[in-house]
């Protein structure tokens, strides 16, 4: 099933340039299990959620590292009917059929309770899409309810969800919602904006 990630990183920066720059060898060890594609307005990623969700995360930290406000902005997709499957997006994360919520929603909130810390703060939020299914709103709920237990919960708002947390955690709680609501052979998508360093009143 493909899988993958239109992506744009935000520095807000005069050296805005040297920030990116130093932060896409972070990349580098995700680059042999990633078809990666730039051009002037965003980079594609292609590839398994276990490796995406890690180079994205380890790339938002490396911007972020600088201490200047960063934003990472990103459309991600998985089962989109109308792309070619890709022999690099091969993964167990999903393809079979899902079982209920219930055990989901836990096996969830452990991996993110459970994901490393990487020491650098940040804020989310995200809208979770599920596709050609007459229960979607059932697993958005889901989804949603498995949010409010994960520790990075911070609150609803219009069209979204936002999290507050350790990017490490932030990142693993969007792979579980990627990965386990929704159909598991189906096409389901996320907009995530992700942002450290902001000079914004919490």
């Amino acid at each position: 099933m493909f899988s993958g990630a239109q992506i744009s990183l935000y520095p807000m920066a005069d050296d805005f340039v040297g920030v990116i720059l130093g932060a896409l060898s972070a990349l580098d060890p995700y680059r042999d299990r990633l078809r990666i594609e730039t051009d002037d307005i965003s980079t594609l990623l292609v590839g398994p959620p276990e490796v995406l969700f890690p180079a994205l995360r380890d790339l938002f930290v490396a911007a972020a590292q600088s201490g200047k406000h960063c934003v990472l902005s990103a459309a991600i997709s998985r089962g989109c009917p109308g792309e070619p499957d890709d022999p690099i997006c091969r993964s167990d994360a999903f393809g079979g059929p899902v079982g209920p919520l219930g055990p989901r929603k836990q096996a969830a909130i452990t991996a993110v309770r459970n994901a490393a810390a990487t020491g650098q703060p940040a804020a989310a939020q995200f809208s979770l899409y599920v596709m050609g299914t007459g229960d979607h709103m059932d697993e958005i709920y889901g989804c949603i309810d498995f949010l409010k237990q994960s520790g990075v919960y911070d609150r609803s708002k219009n069209f979204c969800t936002k999290l507050r947390g350790d990017t490490g955690a932030i990142f693993s709680a969007l792979n579980e919602a990627f990965c386990r609501f929704g159909p598991g052979a189906g096409h389901v998508t996320l907009d995530v904006t992700v942002s450290a360093n902001s000079p914004s009143a919490v």
